[in-house]
């Protein structure tokens, strides 16, 4: 499968809690935190859920 790069570019702060939950199952700790993840159809469902905190980098 191909890995795709997303980077969390906004803060889960005053987020609703699944929106949370979504970016620490992601694996993100921090800001601007870039990880590396295979594309599968859940990961890519996850980021569609959070596209508005996150962005994939290519």
């Amino acid at each position: 499968m191909a890995t795709i790069k997303i980077k969390q570019v906004r803060s889960a702060i005053k987020r609703p809690a699944r929106q949370k939950a979504t970016i620490k199952a992601l694996g993100f700790s921090r800001l601007n935190q870039v990880l590396e993840k295979e594309a599968t159809p859940q990961i890519l469902g996850m980021i569609k859920k959070v596209e508005h905190l996150v962005q994939v980098v290519e």
